[in-house]
């Protein structure tokens, strides 16, 4: 089976999950929210093979322009929300998270999206590629779910359940940023002295990946050292998120540098 044929049928599969996950959230019937994540799941697997069937007919990495790269963030968010939902039984974002792969999905489907695998430039054909686009990505993917998360906590109203998404909001980030850290700074910055002979050249791409890693440093640093939490914690993983985003759309399409997708 073709790899476009497997994105259509994970593209349905994750509409099918979020019309129940919606369901869920106006039903409050748990059978919709267990539909709702096994269709989720059932996306995800399809979308594996997807992925996998890509890197196999194209003979380099899943995530070398931006629909791929839409294609495996999208996949990576759905299995960051399985594996938040699977540890604290979250359904109540499911919606939310599906809706926004979806977006995903379909921005990649979209014809401003070039889906023809073409071959690499040589800065590009390294195993470096599968390390650092992969693990930040996986990260941002962790963010996510902590903006959502961080939301809902900010729209609860009983102090229970404000407890429990600000806890989720903090695991989320604890597992992304050391996943975000590895992948966008470390590994970038081993790949960039191989490729240009420059651990760092202030390339807009770095430089909005440091500001992203900055603001979830300050997360953690006021809730571990100073003791913050509820809403200014929710605050800030909400700005780094939206500056997680800028760096991965606005960099790409409003500031030229090295790291800009074709």
């Amino acid at each position: 089976m073709s790899e476009s044929t497997l994105f259509v049928i994970t593209f349905i599969l994750y509409i099918l999950s979020a019309f129940y996950y919606l369901g869920f959230l106006f039903s409050k019937k748990p059978n919709s929210a267990k539909t709702g994540s096994a269709l989720a799941v059932a996306g995800l697997i399809i979308h594996t093979a997807a992925l996998i069937v890509r890197t196999v007919e194209s003979g380099h990495a899943p995530f070398t322009n931006m629909y791929e790269s839409l294609s495996f963030l999208s996949w990576a968010s759905v299995l960051a929300f399985v594996i938040i939902d699977r540890k604290f039984k979250i359904p109540k974002i499911g919606p939310y998270i599906m809706l926004i792969v979806i977006g995903l999905v379909a921005l990649a489907s979209s014809p401003l999206m070039p889906k023809e695998a073409t071959p690499l430039v040589p800065a590009l054909q390294s195993y470096w590629l599968w390390l650092h686009v992969s693990v930040t990505l996986l990260g941002e993917a962790f963010f996510a779910v902590a903006f959502i998360t961080s939301i809902m906590y900010l729209a609860a109203r009983e102090a229970d359940k404000k407890e429990k998404w600000d806890s989720v909001s903090y695991r989320c980030v604890a597992v992304g940023f050391p996943l975000f850290t590895l992948g966008g700074l470390v590994f970038g910055m081993v790949w960039a002295y191989k490729a240009w002979g420059t651990y760092w050249s202030w390339d807009p791409k770095e430089v909005w990946s440091l500001i992203t890693w900055i603001v979830f440093a300050l997360y953690l640093h006021t809730r571990i050292v100073m003791g913050w939490k509820g809403k200014r914690s929710a605050v800030i993983a909400i700005i780094g998120f939206l500056a997680a985003l800028f760096t991965y759309f606005g960099v790409n399409y409003l500031l030229a540098g090295l790291h800009s997708y074709a």
